[in-house]
């Protein structure tokens, strides 16, 4: 692979210290406060980020160790290719959450719903865009046939067990 480096801009801090029972998505996170600590340097791109309702996370995963390429996924028994799934062990360890952004105070950027390791180094946030974010007629692959949402379990389990806490 080529290599390729990305600078933290700051840091996402979450009540979870560790994988034990964290979310595996945001809605797994409903309601969870957290905060972001935006490198100083940074702020000034932070100007009417408070106008949208929602933000898009992009984070290095730092504590995934390794890679499958075919994994059990979350909500299901079956094999999957790992980028059929959202699943943490990927060849670049990237992640990526939608939140609620509730607020920006200087460089603390206040948000719900996020499913993020404290400490995790934050990459980027991106504005989400209700008119080109949502997406009508989806198909969710795998995901259609296991999706029933009164047996739904959005947290992590063995299978985080893998990383480095």
């Amino acid at each position: 692979m080529t290599e390729i480096k990305f600078e933290s801009i700051g840091v996402v801090q979450t009540s979870y210290k560790t994988l034990e029972n964290m979310p595996i998505q945001p809605m797994g996170a409903k309601g969870v406060k957290a905060s972001i600590v935006l490198n100083d340097e940074f702020v000034d791109g932070l100007k009417d980020l408070e106008e949208f309702s929602h933000v898009i996370l992009i984070y290095h995963l730092h504590k995934v160790i390794d890679y499958k390429l075919k994994i059990i996924p979350f909500m299901d028994t079956e094999e999957h290719g790992v980028f059929a799934t959202r699943s943490p062990r990927r060849p670049n360890a990237i992640g990526i959450s939608t939140v609620k952004l509730i607020g920006v105070n200087g460089n603390i950027i206040h948000i719900e719903d996020a499913d993020v390791l404290d400490g995790t180094p934050l990459l980027d946030i991106k504005p989400f865009f209700g008119q080109f974010d949502n997406r009508e007629h989806v198909k969710s692959g795998w995901l259609d046939r296991k999706w029933d949402e009164k047996h739904i379990t959005l947290k992590s389990d063995k299978r985080f067990k893998t990383s480095v806490e």
